[in-house]
Formats: C-alpha cells, structure tokens, sequence
C-alpha cells in the first residue's frame, strides 16, 4: 500500500512537472560557413535535400556536389589533369564522354549545364581545397564535412596548380599538378596522366554569398519557420 501511494506520488510530481515546465524543441539553425544549395539556386535548411552545391560563404565559393548516380557529376569518376594545352588527355574514367576524359572535359560540361545556374566553373587552387579539410566523422570517413560533402572518395582530388617537379618517384614523367588527399588531409604533386578525383569550384562575390548567390543566379533563401 505504502509502494502504490509513493509511485502515485511520484507520477503525480512528474506530471505537474512536464505541464509546468514543458520541454522546449531543439532549434536547428544554419551552419555558420556552408548552405546547400538546389540545382535551380535555391538555398535549403541543413536538413533538407536534394542538394547540387555547397555554398561556402568564408571563402565567397560555390562548391559543386558529387552524386552516386552515373551522371556527369557522379562521385567514382576519376580523370586526368588536362587545361586544354598542358597536361595529359583523356586518361580518366568516366561514362560522359565517347573517350576516356580530363579535367577540361569535367568543366566544360558542369560549365554548358550552368549547374547551380553557374558558368564559371573551374578547378580549385590547392589553398581552396585545403580549406575543405577537417577532422573524419569517424576513421572511416574522408577528411571533409560529410555531411555537406556527400560523395567524396578518401583519395586524390585535383587542383589547378600545374607545372610542378614531380617527386623523386614520378620524376621521368617531368612535371606534373597538385592533388590534396581527402584520406590524409595533405597535398600531393601527381603526374598529369595520373586518374584523380575532381571537385569544381566557382567564385561568387563575398558580398553576395547570402542571399544571392552570383551575377547570373538568383538564390532565393529559404524562410526558416
């Protein structure tokens, strides 16, 4: 009798308590330097999805999204470091083009889709890339924030630096281009010919990173209720 009257109690302050003193609902809020953004330009809340780019609005870059789904921006595609004139053609591998493809072919089709209505896409500098780098979620994981990055191999990922001495190992191959390695977090310099992830990059104005994203595309934000 004695048990029943104290766990009667006990219920009965719990529920005065929860009445009296409800509990409030966590407040998600953005993140302080990256905001996905839509294949048309619209901003979205860290939970939401689908997502093409990420803006970072620290650096004032627009950072293209790798996919899983076997289109011109899918993560596994590796290509070779090619500009046009210097490096090394069509020694990738992707399913895009009627060749083996490069680096030049990556921007020049991201480029024709204004992806994240841009055109201006390029390769990154090696400081940019760097800037990416930050602890894994877990041993498993590429040194980036996942969680916005989606996609990214823990491997080498190709940047605009070119005409580089290569290492003692590769030095028969003559000059070569800077990678930074998303397994180590450190940069590498590889033989142009070598198959290397790609992650494209385009400049917004610092001013306009938010609301609106660039000179070509609008980018409305999204109202948070």
């Amino acid at each position: 009798m004695i048990n029943r009257i104290i766990w009667s109690v006990i219920i009965l302050s719990a529920l005065i308590a929860v009445c009296l003193f409800p509990q409030k609902k966590p407040k998600l809020t953005q993140h302080q330097r990256f905001t996905k953004i839509t294949s048309t330009g619209k901003t979205l809340l860290p939970w939401q999805g689908p997502w093409a780019c990420v803006l970072d609005s620290q650096n004032g870059l627009l950072w293209e999204v790798k996919t899983d789904s076997e289109n011109v921006h899918d993560g596994y595609w590796t290509y070779s470091w090619f500009d046009g004139q210097k490096g090394k053609s069509n020694f990738g591998d992707c399913y895009f083009e009627p060749e083996r493809c490069d680096t030049a072919d990556l921007i020049r089709h991201t480029n024709q889709q204004s992806l994240c209505g841009q055109n201006n896409w390029r390769l990154p500098t090696a400081p940019e890339l760097i800037s990416l780098v930050q602890g894994p979620s877990s041993p498993s994981q590429p040194h980036i924030a996942t969680d916005y990055f989606v996609h990214i191999k823990r491997g080498d990922y190709w940047s605009s630096e070119h005409g580089i001495p290569l290492p003692a190992q590769y030095r028969a191959k003559g000059l070569g281009a800077t990678a930074i390695n998303f397994h180590f977090g450190k940069s590498y310099t590889l033989p142009y010919r070598n198959a290397a992830f790609v992650m494209l990059v385009a400049d917004i104005p610092t001013a306009n990173t938010h609301p609106q994203l660039s000179r070509r595309a609008t980018i409305k934000q999204h109202k948070q209720e």
